[in-house]
């Protein structure tokens, strides 16, 4: 009887606490410094910032107006045109075999479909190879499905071979024959948020209406395709490519006490996805280069200059965006390193490095600068990221990777819940001290600093 009442006070007691405690997100974490402001900023004051829309357009205002109150010099808007993608109504249901909605998001680079819909059996395919050894016209007036099984890696080494789901998966499907393709979103999460993102048809290939379903959706249409029964879908996807979109590049530096000195140079991207508002993808990463262009210079002006560029239409300009045209503007001007920050705002926890041989000691400085934040050496080819690629390719130059920790990126990434809660303001700093680090040592070098050769690999 004693065990019986206790057990239903401690029930009483539990449920009283629980209906009397205050929700997860009734106090959201609130950070402070340069790299906080700017990715709260961001977020609050412009939001959603796709490539070629308004809001782009605001966002570059923003810019050029924080970072001038920040202390940045030659600051300026950089203009050009761009093919991007306007998003149109969505949505789809299964009719057949059972009546199911689905959460679905249309695909950079999609086209509409009818103004009525599409209409259509499903295919089923659970791998891209699958697709891709359909006999040709098999796909004729039909869709098809693409599920894959991506999973979390600490290096997001994962969205390379699935996010090919995305980008080749409708070219190949339309070469098939077929009338529209949805795929399991390119993501890690459980949620029900579907991930969009840029597809790219190839030259020669008639583009089709491309969309990606939630991975909970996904999982549905595996289980019943698992019944084998036929499958049927209504699908409505109105985004169309926007070409000539107006996008531009946000410039600006801190002069070095060497103005004859190759610059430093440190990217982020400006425009993000329409379905979040962009907090990870990439607000994190212009508050990172950002905060920590200025760290680096309060003991005193580097030696170097210290150039931020905050990218227009990363997501969406496979050709055009603002990596090229950054190329076309400054590619005549000498560069040392060039650096990017867009993968989320989660610590940061390996170095990669493409110096060359002559450049051992300058790395030995770099790597003893992490080593007090846990941040160690690993080899294998550095990526740069797509703001810099070019200007890298074109000037074969060094480059520095700052590893971010990947494990959850893919459960946000393009999705409605790229949102301000999901960065954590003490990993935001880590990255901060890390980035500082870093520009501490190379920013004051007078060596010159090189690339290693491409067939001699990277530290």
């Amino acid at each position: 009887m004693l065990r019986k009442t206790f057990c239903a006070a401690l029930l009483a007691a539990t449920t009283f606490a629980s209906f009397n405690a205050a929700p997860a997100s009734a106090t959201p974490t609130q950070g402070s410094g340069v790299a906080w402001d700017i990715v709260e900023g961001l977020t609050t004051e412009i939001g959603p910032r796709l490539a070629g829309s308004e809001a782009e357009a605001r966002a570059r205002d923003w810019a050029q107006a924080r970072l001038r109150a920040l202390g940045f010099s030659d600051v300026s808007v950089e203009e050009f045109k761009t093919l991007a993608w306007q998003r149109g109504e969505e949505h789809a249901r299964l009719t057949a075999p059972y009546r199911q909605p689905l959460a679905i998001t249309a695909l950079g680079f999609s086209v509409p479909t009818p103004a009525q819909g599409l209409k259509g059996e499903l295919v089923y395919f659970p791998t891209l190879a699958a697709l891709e050894a359909a006999p040709e016209g098999s796909l004729k007036d039909k869709i098809a499905f693409v599920d894959h099984a991506m999973r979390p890696t600490q290096d997001g080494s994962g969205y390379g071979p699935y996010g090919d789901v995305r980008r080749k998966g409708p070219t190949i499907a339309s070469q098939k024959g077929a009338a529209g393709i949805v795929i399991r979103s390119a993501g890690t999460d459980s949620h029900r948020n579907p991930h969009t993102g840029a597809t790219v048809f190839a030259k020669d290939v008639k583009p089709i209406p491309a969309g990606a379903v939630s991975n909970p959706d996904a999982d549905l249409i595996a289980r019943i395709a698992s019944r084998g029964k036929p499958m049927s879908i209504d699908l409505k996807l109105m985004g169309k490519p926007f070409p000539d979109a107006p996008s531009g590049n946000v410039v600006a530096e801190l002069p070095g006490r060497d103005p004859s000195l190759p610059i430093i140079l440190l990217a982020c991207h400006l425009d993000s996805w329409d379905l979040g508002t962009g907090a990870i993808d990439d607000a994190s990463g212009c508050g990172i280069i950002t905060a920590a262009a200025l760290a680096a210079q309060q003991d005193g002006q580097t030696l170097r200059t210290i150039r931020v560029l905050w990218s227009g239409n990363e997501e969406m300009g496979i050709t055009g965006g603002g990596g090229d045209h950054y190329v076309k503007v400054h590619g005549s001007e000498p560069h040392a390193v060039a650096m990017e920050s867009d993968f989320g705002a989660d610590k940061v926890w390996q170095l990669k490095t493409t110096f060359a041989q002559a450049n051992a000691e300058l790395v030995d400085k770099v790597k003893a600068a992490l080593w007090p934040l846990g941040i160690v050496p690993h080899d294998g080819p550095t990526e740069g990221g797509a703001d810099v690629a070019p200007i890298i390719a074109h000037q074969k130059l060094a480059v520095i990777d700052l590893g971010q920790d990947g494990m959850h990126y893919f459960d946000l990434h393009h999705t409605p819940d790229d949102t301000l809660d999901k960065v954590d303001p003490i990993a935001l700093q880590q990255n901060v001290d890390a980035w500082t680090a870093v520009l501490k040592v190379i920013a004051n070098t007078p060596e010159p600093i090189a690339s290693v050769p491409a067939a001699e690999g990277g530290e």
